[in-house]
């Protein structure tokens, strides 16, 4: 059965936000809270982990995780970023969006759009995820939760934990959760791409 958290927005404790980097590390699969509404996430580089998400989902491998990082620097070691796109990211993160961009080598192949090379990466503006990724030392692999026949912004959490609590291995909830999409922008040529207009704010693109 999956345990259950409630997570403080404003001061996530310390203790519950360590017990998750745990289980991260031992190969879990979360459901957590972004600014962009619930998730699923594991660490990257377990196999076993993103099959399980993708089981959850129903998608195949033709289906992309994105990548959640902690800030530009960490986004960098994953993501080919020129000058240009480095001043956009920079005014315009941590937020509700999320960036195609060029993988560097660090990214697995798997994890790439199979004939284009890029990677989806976020960087979020949401302090219990933010104390996650500081708390793992790492990105996280991560997939909106949806489920085919309900809406799940109708969703309490622990309805959640009822339905995944054999699939899943932790469920956090926060005292909101605005349930909406990301912005998705492609930075990977020399103008901005809009691919999906979601919570972002998608003027300072030029879109």
């Amino acid at each position: 059965m999956s345990q259950f958290f409630n997570i403080n927005l404003d001061n996530p404790q310390p203790r519950l936000i360590a017990q998750t980097a745990d289980i991260l590390r031992k190969g879990g699969v979360i459901v957590y809270p972004t600014d962009s509404g619930y998730a699923l996430g594991c660490m990257l580089g377990n196999a076993d982990a993103q099959a399980r998400i993708r089981q959850i989902r129903g998608v195949d491998d033709q289906h992309l995780f994105a990548m959640m990082c902690r800030n530009l620097s960490e986004l960098g070691n994953y993501a080919k970023v020129s000058n240009g796109q480095f001043r956009l990211l920079k005014a315009n993160t941590p937020g509700a969006y999320t960036f195609i961009l060029n993988a560097t080598r660090e990214v697995p192949r798997k994890l790439q759009h199979p004939k284009r090379s890029t990677i989806g990466i976020r960087v979020p503006e949401h302090t219990v995820v933010q104390a996650i990724l500081e708390a793992i030392d790492a990105p996280l692999l991560t997939m909106s939760l949806h489920f085919p026949d309900v809406d799940i912004a109708t969703m309490e959490p622990w309805e959640i934990r009822e339905r995944l609590e054999r699939q899943v291995d932790l469920v956090i909830e926060v005292e909101h959760c605005l349930e909406s999409a990301t912005t998705v922008i492609n930075l990977t040529e020399d103008i901005p791409v809009l691919v999906r207009e979601g919570l972002g704010d998608i003027t300072p693109f030029g879109l």
